[in-house]
Formats: structure tokens, C-alpha cells, sequence
């Protein structure tokens, strides 16, 4: 699903949109869930120069309690391209996911799923590569255009509803929710509300963004003792 370190240095961007666009014919838009959701996971990366901070939140569906974090810290394989997002981070969400003990009924990823430019932003493509329900919910508009249906408004891209504008708290801007894989959107709107509490974000996006910033600033601290133990110990004192 995604380029191997050797693969990256001849990466082709039209390929690989290319296999965006067959990889979001694969996309399943409809919901094979669980009849009842007891747990709901958000995940996330952050960055330092070379390192890609992986990490994920498990929530209690119910009450959005914080039932386990796992992190992952690996190599920066691929660089940052407009609307390639998930070959970046694919590689270590899915790490972080197989460290998880309790393994979630529902992803949440800040980001794209449908309403993607290709069909298939990350949220699709991480539940196409671990066959699992995922969930889109960005900030800011991507792709399509918000149109009111019936007293709600969705995200249209040639008639074709990719997303929905979802207001999730009264006075805040919209988020923007779409399917990931094996979801439908109503489903994917209606969880979104549901794990809504002082942010319009949801809180398992919020918690694995907080997660992971705080794993980078650690990795941060450790990265600067290994340079200054280095530099003091050095022959040259470069310090």
C-alpha cells in the first residue's frame, strides 16, 4: 500500500495517484460495524526533521475515557506531498495500531477520507490497509463543494456527496467528516457528534494529537542529551 524506503527515491506522484484512484474503487461505504461500538480509536503523526512520532488513542465509546496509548518512532521514509498525506503516514499509524492491545471497533484520523481530491485520502486508505472502519474528520476543506440537501449540508464533487459539513458544537467553525472504509457517512457524522465534548474535534483525534506532541517533545529532549553528552565527550569540543 505504500513505497518502501528504496522505493521512494524513484517515487512517481502520478502513480501514485493513479493508485489512489484505483485503491478508492475498493472503498466500502456502507457500515460493517459492530452491532454495539464499545471502543473508538484516533491516531496521529508528528515530526521532527528525520523522525515520524506515530501515535494512537483508544477511547471507551461510552464515556471517551482513556483506555490505552501506544506510540511508534521510526524513520521519515517519504516526504511531505500535497494530497499524498497517507504514503507518509501510513507506515507508522499501522505500526502504532498493531502495538495496540485493545484493538478498536472505529478509527478516527485527522484528515481525509472520500472528500479527497483521488477518492481515497487517509482515513480510506488506512482502513483499506488494516480492514478496519475508519473515519475522516478535518479541519478545513479539501475537495467538493458544500451544498445544503434537505436541511443539511454535504460536500458535492460533480452531484456525488463525498462528504458532510458537520457543525459539531454551537458558534464553532464546521469540521469536515467522510468515509473512510467500510462506514457510511450518516454512521460517520453521527459517532463523530457523539465524541464531541469541549472541542469541535473529536476527543480520540484530540487525544492521540496530544499523545503524539508529547512523544515528540520527549524524543526532542533525548535527541539534545545524546548531542550535548556527545559534544562534551568529543576531542574537538565542538560545543
Amino acid at each position: 500500500m505504500y513505497p518502501t524506503a528504496a522505493a521512494v527515491h524513484n517515487f512517481s506522484v502520478s502513480k501514485a495517484h493513479n493508485t489512489q484512484l484505483r485503491l478508492c474503487q475498493k472503498v466500502i461505504a456502507e457500515d460493517r460495524l459492530p452491532k454495539k461500538i464499545n471502543r473508538i480509536a484516533g491516531v496521529d503523526v508528528a515530526y521532527t526533521a528525520e523522525l515520524a512520532i506515530g501515535a494512537a488513542a483508544v477511547l471507551d465509546y461510552k464515556s471517551l475515557e482513556l483506555l490505552e496509548r501506544q506510540t511508534v518512532t521510526c524513520e521519515v521514509k517519504f516526504p511531505y506531498i500535497p494530497t499524498l498525506l497517507s504514503f507518509r503516514e501510513i507506515p507508522p499509524t499501522v505500526a502504532c495500531i498493531k502495538k495496540l492491545k485493545l484493538q478498536p471497533d472505529v478509527l478516527f484520523v485527522d484528515g481525509q477520507g472520500a472528500a479527497h481530491p483521488y477518492g481515497c485520502g487517509f482515513a480510506s486508505h488506512l482502513g483499506l490497509a488494516i480492514g478496519k472502519p475508519t473515519v475522516g474528520v478535518a479541519k478545513s476543506r479539501l475537495f467538493g463543494e458544500p451544498k445544503t440537501i434537505e436541511g443539511q449540508e454535504f460536500l458535492l464533487q460533480k452531484d456525488q456527496i463525498i462528504g458532510a459539513v458537520v457543525t459539531t458544537k454551537k458558534g464553532t467553525k464546521p469540521v469536515y467528516v467522510s468515509v473512510g472504509h467500510i462506514i457510511s457517512l450518516g454512521t460517520a457524522v453521527k459517532i463523530a457528534k457523539h465524541c464531541v465534548r469541549n472541542s469541535r474535534v473529536p476527543e480520540p483525534i484530540l487525544k492521540a494529537h496530544k499523545i503524539a506532541s508529547e512523544e515528540k517533545r520527549k524524543v526532542q529532549r533525548t535527541a539534545k542529551l545524546y548531542n550535548f553528552i556527545t559534544c562534551k565527550n568529543s576531542a574537538d569540543r565542538c560545543c
